[in-house]
């Protein structure tokens, strides 16, 4: 479990940090389209394109480090009125069910990326499959990061927070 840990921690935190540098582009993005659309009547017409991008890479990124810290919504109020036995199961299915999701994550990304492969964004000249790769790329990290809580579940450990 601990090369599994310290990866983990690793790309957590390295997720995190691109989750936060694209909601800085983003940020950017938006205010410098409305400046030159508003005060120069000259709106960039790519502006729009990578925006949309950046919201799409912000929420898978920032959506899979959640995962790591345990930081995705729950019932907590419930299951902790439950006995030990069942609290244990309840976060055992949990994090099964999370990897069921990211499997979808990863499918579905998948086939749309094939399939629009050969289409180009608008104004950016990229390969419309190029907005299915967060999508993938957290697929993957929800799935590692789910193993990890699984495992330590199972061994009694507890999965410390990468972002303090």
């Amino acid at each position: 479990m601990k090369p599994l840990t310290w990866l983990n921690r690793i790309l957590s935190r390295w997720t995190m940090y691109l989750a936060c540098t694209c909601l800085a582009g983003l940020l950017s993005v938006v205010i410098y389209g409305v400046v030159l659309r508003y005060v120069f009547n000259d709106a960039p017409p790519y502006v729009e394109q990578v925006a949309l991008l950046l919201v799409v890479s912000v929420a898978m990124f920032g959506a899979s480090a959640g995962v790591r810290d345990a930081g995705h919504i729950g019932l907590d109020s419930l299951v902790k009125v439950l006995p030990d036995a069942v609290q244990f199961w309840c976060k055992v299915v949990v994090f099964v069910l999370v990897i069921c999701f990211a499997l979808a994550l990863l499918g579905g990304g998948t086939l749309m990326a094939i399939s629009t492969y050969a289409s180009t964004i608008p104004t950016l000249g990229l390969s419309e499959a190029f907005r299915y790769l967060p999508v993938l790329i957290s697929g993957v990290l929800i799935i590692l990061f789910s193993i990890e809580h699984l495992l330590a579940q199972f061994s009694g450990e507890k999965v410390a927070p990468s972002w303090h």
